[in-house]
């Protein structure tokens, strides 16, 4: 671990989008926002990185890992890269919400079980006991095990899998970048889906990189081949969006990052063949972005000679090289200058969302 000190600008936080609804008697209710944690380093480069949990996950996931190592949210700025880590709406600090939740019984969020074999650390049947891939590089301690199942966030209202709801998340991130001005985009799991939103609904986001994204967006002239085996339902089907919409994802460089313990053949468990699929579906975006014209990059990193990395990577054992993989991508994209340091959120103003008088 880095003894040395981390040095920052300022830090702080603030909320994010959101709507406010009033009823018949005057009363208000402001919802469905998200929330932003910022740390701004002393020596800032230009372009913050917003960080985006995945399912059952919030801003805690790129905190710290569960052994107790620094996550991106201190690792990066001690490279001088000022950081935003978000819990989205209905999770975690931005829990607020009057949507109910839903009742669907994913086996990757509703069972520890299915927590496990979804961030691939290995198999688990109950009654039976789990087991670690051999090889892995899931940092195995009673404590880190411990931790790891405390992160699991429930959802305080629904997350439909609608493209109403996903255009609202793309929206809500957007609001995010006005605030914060350019930047780049990293998202991990289920979020994937909603970073592909954001960077259509928003000039600001400069480059996008998504850690096993659990969806992908197509242009909706040019729907992808089936997967074989694909048979879990919406929950993996690809995100069809409006080919003028889509266009924008091929005007921003962007990186996908698959580890390890992914099967090439259809799986009866849940938590490895929901990753095969998107694994392929990333295959078929990235090759259709650059068919388009845009700039792509496929990261599997057992192919790289990387091997042992679970659905996290950024918090495994080896999460400085898979830093590095990402900070030295950053830096041949050009995104990593100091031309005009970050200097935080610029101030909020807008106008009342209630009427209030000023007493005389």
């Amino acid at each position: 671990m880095d003894r040395s000190c981390l040095r920052l600008r300022t830090m702080g936080s603030f909320f994010f989008g959101g709507t406010v609804r009033t009823v018949a008697d005057g009363e208000t209710f402001h919802g469905d926002h998200g929330y932003a944690q910022y740390y701004i380093a002393a020596h800032s480069r230009h372009l913050p990185i917003v960080l985006w949990h995945g399912v059952g996950q919030s801003g805690r996931t790129f905190e710290s890992t569960p052994d107790g190592r620094e996550g991106y949210a201190a690792l990066l700025p001690r490279r001088d890269w000022s950081v935003y880590v978000v819990d989205q709406p209905r999770r975690g600090r931005a829990g607020r919400t009057e949507a109910p939740p839903l009742t669907a019984d994913l086996p990757a969020a509703a069972r520890e079980s299915g927590v496990w074999e979804a961030f691939r650390n290995g198999v688990w049947e109950p009654p039976g006991r789990p087991s670690l891939y051999a090889g892995s590089q899931f940092p195995l301690s009673g404590a880190a095990v411990d931790q790891f199942f405390r992160q699991q966030t429930p959802d305080t209202g629904g997350e439909p899998l609608t493209a109403e709801y996903r255009a609202f998340m793309g929206q809500t991130g957007a609001a995010l970048f006005r605030r914060i001005g350019d930047g780049i985009l990293i998202t991990h799991s289920n979020g994937g889906q909603y970073g592909w939103e954001i960077a259509m609904a928003s000039p600001h986001v400069r480059a996008v990189a998504a850690y096993e994204p659990g969806a992908c967006a197509f242009p909706d002239d040019a729907a992808p081949e089936d997967v074989p085996g694909a048979a879990a339902g919406a929950y993996l089907a690809p995100r069809m969006v409006p080919a003028a919409r889509w266009a924008a994802l091929t005007k921003i460089p962007i990186l996908i990052v698959w580890g390890d313990y992914i099967p090439d053949e259809p799986s009866p468990v849940f938590g490895a063949d929901v990753w095969r699929i998107a694994r392929a579906r990333s295959r078929q975006f990235v090759r259709l972005v650059n068919a388009r014209g845009g700039h792509a990059e496929l990261m599997e990193l057992p192919k790289l000679g990387i091997r042992g990395n679970t659905h996290a990577a950024f918090a495994d054992r080896n999460q400085m090289e898979i830093l590095r993989l990402l900070t030295d991508w950053l830096a041949a994209q050009g995104l990593d200058g100091y031309e005009e340091p970050h200097e935080g959120p610029a101030p909020l103003a807008m106008p009342m969302t209630l009427p209030v008088e000023r007493e005389r």
